[in-house]
């Protein structure tokens, strides 16, 4: 039966590949690499395009309706990321696509403590209370919650910071930027 089932996805794999104008190997997913290779550079600029400040902005505006609470949320992210870079560069490691991920993450950590922060100092001013206080008292509510979250994304990456475990040393890169940030 299954020697059959492998027949039927040849088959079909071939006359795709015909249609397509490809080889039966390129249409099954297979791809070879020979000689030497510029690694990284196309998928560098697809995870720029696919991650990008202003879209990450925009997504906070429709959060708030407000661009001023976006902007308060946001600048938690260039903080973060000189931190990543930082880390980075102490470590004498280039940018990498792993990196480019860690920074991801970081962002998301980042825009999360914002939201955090931004909310409850929203629900402060709400009550009625002073711009300055509710800032205060909001930082000081909100603390432990936002070191936790920071705490817990940085524990869990130390492994991968220090290269442990299979392609470790591939993926320290993640960690680190994360550790840093």
């Amino acid at each position: 039966w299954v020697g059959k089932q492998h027949h039927r996805v040849d088959v079909a794999l071939q006359g795709f590949a015909r249609a397509a104008h490809i080889t039966a190997h390129q249409a099954a997913g297979v791809t070879e690499v020979h000689g030497p290779v510029q690694p990284q550079h196309p998928g560098q600029k697809q995870l720029h395009q696919a991650v990008a400040a202003d879209d990450l902005l925009a997504l906070l505006y429709l959060t708030y309706g407000r661009v001023l609470d976006a902007l308060r949320v946001f600048t938690g992210v260039p903080l973060a990321m000189v931190g990543g870079v930082l880390a980075l560069w102490l470590r004498g490691m280039p940018f990498s696509i792993t990196a480019a991920v860690g920074f991801i993450a970081l962002s998301g950590v980042a825009v999360l403590n914002g939201v955090v922060m931004v909310s409850y100092f929203n629900e402060l001013r709400e009550e009625g209370r002073e711009l300055l206080e509710a800032v205060i008292d909001g930082a000081l509510t909100r603390l432990r919650p936002v070191l936790m979250t920071a705490l817990a994304m940085i524990i869990g990456m130390v492994p991968m910071a220090l290269g442990l475990g299979e392609a470790g040393e591939q993926n320290a890169p993640l960690g680190r930027a994360v550790i840093g940030g």
